[in-house]
């Protein structure tokens, strides 16, 4: 372990996202990162909306201080949310960083790459935990599932108090209550959880995804897996992810899915492209035909939603049928949202750092991958490429060490 004067400091700033309640580190993690020789500033009252208050980050050797530019005095930062993925505030953050520092954090970099461009202006080393691959390794760093495990059971929790009805069958003297009947649109992460939750609350649930690969996912968790005729060899990326299609294929599913959504009575759509408009599976035709006091919950409504009459961040009725827009519904369940968030991102942490120091290995696909800016520079070649930049060769095989700790004045007592 590194001694005080030398060994690294992460700063952890409370967030600044409106409505953001999740903080980046939690207290159960500090005592990982001081076993590592890494010390820990946390700004005081960033953990307590959810529900960790600054004693309990103290009791595990962290140091709480009253500034946010305190916090931003460390050699790397923590954050929930930094430069794209907190646009507005964040902007204002980038008068705190200074050339050599590292962010790591949440940055949606493949919607907001203006945002990226204005970090690496400020030489400041930047990791994007959007872009970890999705490869075994990196399944402890991967915040995408993390997040989208909360939000699936959230979305159902939603439905459940909005729909006029209850979830289950219920046999009771006063006669037989039909289940609920649920339609869950995508079977990623966010939609398999939304699943599992209706049907622990007694839902009869359907689900339909793009990728006929993941029909046994599906049928393992006790839902039918709804097919239409549709050619999707091509519609599953090699990361996992659901591809863009073309305008053809997204009229012929709106079609055909028209019929499955009138026939439920809740409905959560969770499908998303990274960094494109999400696509728009359910018509206003499709939400007249579901019956007066239906739910419709579009966990796609940040990305413009995946029903027609959504607008995100709102809750509207039409046709007598309730559509849900939330945005950032992790930040709703803070508390397990911040532990999954705090794993994430230390684990990613403790690959970065060799001996007391922050070491980009390029020929780590998960370093390589997550890196957004270095040295003044924008050197992720995806982002390069929305920037209308030249891409930058190949630097796999080499390796730099960045980040010498610099910040004495704001070593641990």
């Amino acid at each position: 372990m590194a001694d005080d004067e030398t060994q690294l400091i992460v700063g952890v700033p409370k967030e600044s996202f409106p409505g953001e309640r999740r903080v980046a580190i939690v207290p159960a993690t500090v005592a990982a990162l001081k076993r590592a020789g890494i010390g820990v500033l946390v700004e005081s009252r960033a953990g307590e909306s959810a529900g960790f208050p600054d004693q309990q980050y103290t009791d595990k050797g962290a140091t709480i201080v009253a500034s946010r530019a305190e916090a931003f005095a460390a050699d790397i930062i923590l954050q929930v949310r930094a430069a794209g993925a907190n646009p507005d505030c964040g902007r204002e953050d980038l008068a705190l960083m200074r050339s050599g520092q590292v962010v790591i954090a949440t940055c949606d970099p493949l919607s907001e790459p203006n945002s990226i461009a204005e970090v690496a202006e400020k030489h400041v080393t930047c990791f994007s935990l959007e872009m970890v691959p999705r490869i075994t390794r990196a399944q402890s760093m991967d915040v995408l599932s993390s997040m989208a495990t909360v939000a699936g059971y959230r979305a159902v929790l939603l439905a459940a108090t909005t729909l006029p009805r209850m979830f289950p069958m219920m046999m009771t003297a006063a006669g037989t209550l039909a289940p609920a009947k649920a339609l869950i649109i995508g079977a990623g992460v966010a939609g398999l959880q939304a699943i599992a939750t209706a049907r622990r609350l007694g839902a009869v649930v359907s689900s339909y995804d793009v990728r006929p690969a993941v029909k046994e996912q599906v049928e393992s968790l006790g839902a039918k897996f709804v097919e239409l005729d549709l050619e999707t060899e091509k519609s599953e990326s090699s990361g996992g992810y659901a591809k863009a299609m073309d305008e053809d294929f997204y009229r012929r599913q709106q079609e055909l899915m028209g019929r499955v959504v009138g026939e439920s009575d809740f409905v959560i759509t969770t499908a998303a492209i990274p960094g494109k408009k999400a696509p728009e599976l359910i018509t206003a035709d499709a939400v007249r035909r579901m019956a007066p006091g239906s739910v419709i919950v579009d966990l796609a409504a940040e990305r413009g939603g995946n029903c027609a009459l959504t607008k995100p961040g709102e809750t509207v009725v039409e046709h007598g049928v309730t559509i849900l827009g939330p945005l950032n519904l992790p930040a709703d369940i803070p508390y397990h949202a911040s532990e999954m968030f705090a794993k994430n991102i230390s684990t990613f942490l403790l690959l970065l750092v060799q001996d007391g120091q922050v070491a980009i290995n390029l020929e780590d696909e998960i370093i390589k991958d997550t890196l957004l800016t270095h040295g003044g520079e924008v050197v992720n070649n995806r982002i390069r490429e929305l920037l209308e930049l030249e891409p930058i060769v190949d630097r796999s095989n080499e390796s730099t060490e960045i980040a010498e700790p610099v910040s004495e004045s704001v070593s641990e007592d």
